[in-house]
């Protein structure tokens, strides 16, 4: 099955922080710039160093090609490595965000 090894956990992964903020914690983070601008300095980061990491040309990170989408950009950065990441900060920003919350209580 193309894309269960990687793609599925990685589009599962959204889901589940999106969900987790959307049903249970309402932190407000989605509404927040601060946290759009986290975002993109972590992908302004993300993308060079996933793309030394990844290169098709002189990879460092292989992958399973039955394990993934294919899907790779830019700079052959399997798209399931943005999921990724996009998956672990929010969820250490939601967590932050309701450790702030409960100490100002």
């Amino acid at each position: 099955m193309t894309g269960l090894g990687y793609t599925l956990p990685a589009v599962l992964a959204v889901i589940a922080v999106c969900a987790w903020e959307l049903a249970c914690l309402r932190t407000g983070l989605f509404r927040k710039p601060a946290y759009w601008i986290s975002m993109a300095i972590v992908v302004g980061f993300q993308i060079p160093v996933d793309g030394w990491l990844t290169k098709l040309s002189a990879p460092i990170v292989l992958y399973a090609p039955e394990h993934t989408s294919g899907l790779r950009f830019p700079w052959d950065i399997p798209v399931e490595d943005f999921l990724f990441g996009f998956a672990l900060v929010t969820a250490v920003l939601l967590l932050w965000e309701r450790r702030t919350a409960k100490e100002e209580a």
